[in-house]
């Protein structure tokens, strides 16, 4: 674990290393500062440390100002002789508040807090992640050829995707139509299903792109899009996929 000291006292940072290496032989100091400056200037130099250790009162000032200097998301626990200073340092990242000369108890206690505050955030991280990767990836855009040139396509922009003589095409939002390198199958895999619907097996739909929804006879219903295309000016749901549209138009 990688430990960073602020301390402007040379004899109390001794001190502090010596208990940190009785209580954790692992604990590498990366380095110690004794001002404001020169820690603002390491934090946004450097990677960010595991912990910090933090004296309040420094050569050039109070270290309440490295925050103001330096984005700090390491916890920090502050070691100092004066008291005052401890609703303040819990407004910041503080894990624990030790009043100089720090005792090896009180210090122990504070690195094992800190301990399970570490583990706790690396529980919820790993949390997020593995949320992250279940949850389904859905395409931004489509690359598309026009004679050639290529253009990026955003996937917001697009009414449908559709099969035409055997080939996959999209119309967008301006009524032209484009092809692209994937089959419906895949596609329907690619969209935000919120977004998008599977009218049929020739038909992908925006649920932006629908003018108006016609009921037919045979329990059938039409599509008439914003910005039709006359080649694919009749669009209907097919009849198995009637309630699952309903539900989804719900």
């Amino acid at each position: 674990m990688n430990v960073l000291i602020i301390e402007d006292e040379r004899p109390a940072a001794q001190k502090l290393i010596r208990l940190l290496k009785d209580i954790d032989g692992r604990m590498e100091v990366v380095s110690v500062l004794g001002s404001v400056e020169r820690a603002a200037n390491w934090l946004a130099e450097n990677p960010p440390p595991d912990l910090i250790f933090m004296d309040i009162q420094l050569e050039d000032g109070i270290s309440f100002e490295i925050f103001e200097n330096a984005e700090i998301r390491t916890p920090v626990i502050f070691t100092t002789a004066y008291d005052e200073y401890t609703l303040k340092a819990f407004k910041v990242n503080s894990v624990d508040y030790l009043l100089k000369p720090v005792a090896p108890q009180d210090l122990q206690a504070a690195i094992d807090k800190f301990n399970t505050y570490h583990r706790q955030k690396t529980d919820y991280l790993r949390i997020e992640s593995v949320i992250s990767r279940l949850q389904p990836k859905t395409k931004e855009r489509f690359l598309i050829k026009i004679g050639e040139h290529f253009r990026s396509l955003q996937t917001s922009s697009i009414q449908c995707f559709f099969i035409l003589e055997r080939n996959t095409f999209v119309l967008t939002d301006r009524g032209k139509s484009y092809p692209v390198d994937y089959s419906l199958d895949k596609i329907e895999q690619l969209v935000d299903p919120n977004l998008f619907f599977r009218i049929s097996r020739n038909f992908i739909l925006n649920f932006h792109a629908i003018r108006d929804i016609i009921a037919c006879s045979s329990n059938r219903l039409k599509i008439r899009l914003n910005h039709p295309l006359p080649e694919i000016s009749d669009i209907t749901v097919s009849r198995e996929r009637v309630a699952a549209f309903k539900a989804w138009m719900d």
